[in-house]
């Protein structure tokens, strides 16, 4: 029985997407789960499984081709067998010649672990998976290449410039490369962003000393009561954060043509960094999760980024959003508004400075804060009392529980 295999339904902010990498060719037997197609927007990577075991019968959309939603993209003939090779291989010659391919076959694979693994030669039937169902992700390809298994021990370069770097010392060498769709949409975002609103920044700096001691001394009890979920710096920005924009509901709100909607939740978006760009998925109602909540949600939204398993539901809306450039060494930076939000709030390295605390010079663990706002609609005196309300929290931490 012939199955059509369709696209995913997008949803209505995303129009359109691209046949990024066929797992599978025409002819191809494939099992029940089995992923066979990687379809690329401008959010995320979807993946497209086989819905039932057969043969690949035909290929209908090819690596490049610009998809709609639910647009048939290939055929499966269900419990068919594949095509039987012309000559078949000597009796000798199977063992070895199968054995690899068969390994690797029988595997689940990431796209981004496939594409590292044959970036540095890696036979992924050799990967130890830790996914779902023995999967095999990024991260196992890395753990594996540093167990010194494989010929390449260093991290690994992108596609784009792993050949660059082949390149003999001195050689004036250029390489063009299509730039990926979200890549694109990146850029479209952010110079939308610069070209249509009236973004302003405004700095603070906070003491982290206060919420560094309280994680010290109850780090371990945390991680105990929570079923080892760590107590990290973000969670107390997040609950600080939501505090805050409920007592200044304009930096909550956003721009609808002539219309401004005020927001009755709080969805605080956390930007996290992936090999292909910055996603940024979403914690809904963050006024009502606790610290773990946070923490442990954050900790997935990383972990799934890393292996491209993030969905678009993750990513949709989101009514404030926060960005740790300090994870990176930041110490001051500018955020770019992530419309069609009108504030977002940067965080930066904790670096010890001396500070004039009580009338003497003490060395203390300072951040600098950054929100960049949009103008037409938050005024500079909100602006900075919101700012300073985070502040406050940050070196208080009590005042988060107390909502004072």
């Amino acid at each position: 029985m012939s199955i059509e295999i369709k696209a995913p339904q997008f949803p209505e902010s995303v129009p359109d997407g691209t046949i990024a990498t066929w797992h599978k060719k025409a002819g191809d037997a494939v099992s029940r789960d089995e992923l066979i197609v990687d379809i690329e927007t401008d959010k995320v990577v979807l993946e497209v499984v086989a819905p039932a075991d057969g043969v690949l019968a035909e290929i209908v959309k090819d690596e490049g081709e610009t998809i709609l939603s639910n647009e048939l993209i290939a055929r499966l003939e269900e419990g068919a067998a594949p095509a039987a090779s012309n000559s078949a291989p000597k009796a000798e010659e199977t063992p070895a010649a199968a054995a690899p391919a068969a390994a690797s076959d029988e595997k689940l694979v990431n796209p981004s672990a496939r594409k590292m693994a044959s970036e540095n030669n890696v036979n992924v039937g050799s990967v130890e998976g830790s996914g779902k169902g023995g999967r095999v992700t990024k991260g196992d390809v890395i753990d594996h290449l540093k167990g010194g298994s494989a010929p390449a021990a260093a991290a690994p370069a992108p596609a784009a410039t792993a050949n660059l770097a082949d390149m003999p010392a001195g050689e004036r060498t250029e390489k063009r490369v299509p730039m990926s769709r979200m890549r694109a949409r990146i850029a479209e975002r952010l110079l939308e962003a610069s070209q249509s609103t009236a973004m302003l920044t405004t700095f603070n700096e906070v003491d982290m000393g206060p919420v560094m001691e309280l994680r010290k001394k109850y780090k371990d009890q945390f991680e105990k009561s929570h079923n080892g979920t760590r107590l990290g710096f973000m969670g107390f920005f997040v609950k600080a954060a939501a505090e805050a924009l409920r007592r200044f509901p304009a930096v909550n709100a956003s721009i609808d043509g002539n219309d401004v909607v005020y927001h009755g939740y709080q969805d605080i978006g956390v930007a996290v960094s992936t090999e292909k760009g910055l996603v940024v998925p979403v914690l809904r109602n963050a006024e009502n999760m606790g610290l773990a909540d946070v923490e442990n949600t954050i900790r997935d939204f990383g972990l799934r980024a890393r292996d491209g398993k993030l969905g678009m539901n993750d990513m949709m809306g989101g009514t404030f959003t926060i960005t740790n450039g300090g994870v990176f060494g930041s110490l001051m930076s500018t955020p770019i508004l992530n419309p069609p939000q009108t504030a977002i709030l940067g965080m930066h390295k904790i670096q010890e400075r001396p500070m004039a605390v009580n009338g003497k010079v003490e060395i203390r663990p300072m951040m600098y804060l950054a929100l960049s706002y949009d103008h037409r609609l938050i005024d500079g005196k909100d602006a900075v009392q919101f700012l300073v309300a985070i502040k406050d929290m940050i070196e208080d931490p009590a005042r988060i529980l107390l909502e004072i």
